[in-house]
C-alpha cells in the first residue's frame, strides 16, 4: 500500500521525472503535471495527500497559484520548490498556507522527511475533523454541558435508546437537567419532529390531571361546558414527558399503566376509546423502588417505566463540568442583560468549585445570573456570590468537631480530675483559631485573600491573629501541643492556646 500520494507541479522535466523516480521508490503514489493549470486538472480528477508546487511556474504566479489550491482542498499539504533567489517569495507563501519550502538543490533525504512529515499531518488533521464530527452526532446535545465521564456516559445512554420507542426513566436530584435529558432523547428520536409535551404533575392539583391528560367531554363536570383534547392526543405520535411521577395519585397511576399497555385511553366522561401512539418518558427525584415497597407507587407501572433508567448525576459528583457550565450561563445572561462579557476572579471561581450545589445545576445558574445582574465590572469577584456559597466555603474547610474542644464529663475517658475545664470563652477563641488558621492555610498565608474571604477588612484579620496567638512564621520543626498546629513537609505554622 502506497505511504501516500503526491502531485509533483514542475515545468522542468529533470525535475519531475527525478522526483517521480525518488518518490516511487520511497513508496508513495506519484502523479505530475508541467504547468500550473495542469496541476489544477489534475486535482479536479482525484484528492491527493501533498502537492510538491515550483513557485516559478509559466502559466501561473505562485502565489495566485496556492490561494487557488486552498480554495479547492483547504487540507492538501503542499511544499514548495524554489531557486535561491526565490526565498523571499517561498516565505511569503508559506505565510499564506504552504507546509514547507525546499530550495534547489536538496537534499534527498530531506525532502523525504518533510514529506513524510507534512503527508502525516494532513492525516492527523483528517482525524481529528473526522473525531470532531463523530463526536458532534454523537453527544449533539446543544442545551446540555457535559464534559465529565459521568455525563459522556449519561449521552452514551441516550443515543443508544433514543431511536426506541421504549419509555425511558430519568432518575436525579432536583436541579440535575432531568428534562433537558428528555428533550434529548426526543430530539434524537425518530418522532423529532413531533409534539414534545411536558408535564409536571407536582403542579396540577389531582382532580385536574386526569382532565388534562386524557380531556374530556362535555356536560363530564360542572365546568365542562365544551369537550376537551387531553395532552395525550396532543401528543400523538410524538412524546409525552412526566416530570416528578412520583406524585401521581393511585387512580391515575391506573389509568396510565392501561396507557402504556393498551396504548388507549377515553375521555373523562366518555365512552369511545381513542387510539394514540405516544412514547412515555418520566423522570422522578425519589427512588420508585422505596415507593413501591412503601405501597405508595404501583409495581406494575413502576416496571412498565422502568424498561430502561437514565441516572443523572448531582453536580457535586461531576464538578469538573463547572467552569463550563460558568461559561455558558456567564454568555446567556450577559446577552440577555446587554452587558459586556463578564468573568470571574479566580478566588470566587474557587468558591464555585468548592461549593456542593445541593440545588445543583439550576443552583449555579441562579447564582451566575445574579452576579451578571448586580456586576459593574468585568471581573466579578465572590463579593457577588449568594451568601450561602460565600459562607459554605469556610464551614466545609473547617470541618470542625465540637468533641475537639468540649471537656470530657467526668467517667468520660480522657477526663481531668485536677485540671480545670476550659470556659465557654475559651473554646470559642479555639473554634475562631482553628477557623482563621485553615483559611490561612488554604490562601497560602495570604493574609489579604484570606480577610477578602472573610469579608472583613485587613486590620481586622491582623488584630484577631495577634490576639489569638497565631505565628505566621516558618519553623523547621514544632510540636504540638494542646493547640492547633498545621505541618507540611519542613515548615509549620501553630498557634498557642488558652485552653
Amino acid at each position: 500500500m502506497p505511504r501516500g500520494s503526491i502531485l509533483v507541479v514542475d515545468d522542468e522535466t529533470e525535475i519531475r521525472e527525478g522526483l517521480e523516480a525518488l518518490l516511487r521508490s520511497e513508496d508513495f503514489d506519484v502523479a505530475l503535471a508541467e504547468t500550473g493549470d495542469a496541476g489544477l486538472q489534475k486535482l479536479e480528477e482525484r484528492p491527493y495527500d501533498l502537492m510538491l508546487l515550483d513557485v516559478s511556474l509559466p502559466d501561473r504566479n505562485g502565489l495566485d497559484m496556492l490561494r487557488e489550491i486552498r480554495r479547492r482542498d483547504p487540507n492538501l499539504s503542499i511544499i514548495l520548490i524554489t531557486a535561491f533567489g526565490s526565498i523571499d517569495m517561498a516565505r511569503a507563501a508559506f505565510k499564506g498556507g504552504a507546509q514547507d519550502y525546499i530550495t534547489k538543490p536538496w537534499s534527498n533525504d530531506e525532502l523525504v522527511a518533510q514529506i513524510s512529515l507534512a503527508i502525516e499531518g494532513r492525516r492527523l488533521r483528517e482525524e481529528n475533523v473526522h473525531l470532531k464530527r463523530a463526536l458532534k452526532q454523537r453527544y449533539n446535545f446543544p442545551n446540555i454541558v457535559g464534559k465529565s465521564e459521568k455525563m459522556l456516559s449519561v449521552f452514551d445512554l441516550v443515543t443508544q435508546v433514543a431511536p426506541s420507542r421504549s419509555t425511558v426513566l430519568i432518575y436525579g436530584e432536583s436541579g440535575t437537567g432531568k428534562e433537558l435529558i428528555a428533550k434529548a432523547v426526543h430530539a434524537a428520536s425518530p418522532r423529532a419532529d413531533k409534539p414534545f409535551i411536558p408535564v409536571n404533575t407536582g403542579s396540577i392539583p389531582a382532580d385536574l390531571l386526569e382532565s388534562q391528560l386524557f380531556g374530556h367531554v362535555k356536560g363530564a363536570f360542572t365546568s365542562a361546558i365544551a369537550s376537551k383534547k387531553g395532552l395525550f392526543e396532543v401528543a400523538d405520535q410524538g412524546t409525552i414527558f412526566f416530570d416528578e411521577i412520583s406524585t401521581v395519585s393511585p387512580e391515575t397511576q391506573a389509568k396510565l399503566l392501561r396507557v402504556i399497555q393498551e396504548r388507549e385511553f377515553m375521555r373523562l366522561g366518555g365512552t369511545d376509546t381513542i387510539k394514540v401512539d405516544v412514547r412515555i418518558l418520566a423522570a422522578s427525584n425519589e427512588d420508585l423502588r422505596k415507593l413501591v415497597r412503601e405501597g405508595r407507587f404501583r409495581e406494575d407501572l413502576y416496571h412498565r417505566l422502568n424498561v430502561i433508567a437514565i441516572h443523572l448525576p448531582p453536580l457535586r459528583d461531576r464538578k469538573q463540568d463547572i467552569p463550563a457550565l460558568v461559561d455558558r450561563f456567564l454568555e446567556q445572561f450577559c446577552r440577555e442583560n446587554g452587558k459586556p462579557p463578564r468573568g470571574f476572579t479566580q478566588g470566587a471561581m474557587k468558591l464555585l468549585m468548592d461549593y456542593d450545589w445541593p440545588g445543583n445545576v439550576r443552583e449555579l445558574e441562579n447564582a451566575v445570573e445574579r452576579a451578571v445582574v448586580l456586576s459593574t465590572h468585568e471581573s466579578m469577584d465572590a463579593d457577588l456570590l449568594p451568601e450561602g456559597v460565600r459562607t459554605r466555603e469556610v464551614v466545609k474547610g473547617v470541618r470542625l468537631q465540637l468533641s475537639e474542644f468540649l471537656p470530657p464529663l467526668p467517667g468520660e475517658a480522657g477526663a481531668r480530675t485536677t485540671a480545670p475545664a476550659p470556659s465557654l470563652f475559651e473554646i470559642l477563641e479555639d473554634v475562631e483559631r482553628r477557623i482563621i488558621m485553615d483559611m490561612l492555610e488554604r490562601t497560602n498565608w495570604n493574609q489579604t485573600e484570606a480577610a477578602e474571604r472573610f469579608q472583613i477588612p485587613l486590620s481586622t484579620l491582623n488584630q484577631k491573629i495577634k490576639r489569638l496567638g497565631i505565628e505566621t512564621r516558618r519553623r523547621p520543626s514544632a510540636t504540638r501541643g494542646p493547640g492547633v498546629g498545621y505541618g507540611e513537609d519542613s515548615a509549620e505554622f501553630s498557634a498557642g492556646t488558652n485552653c
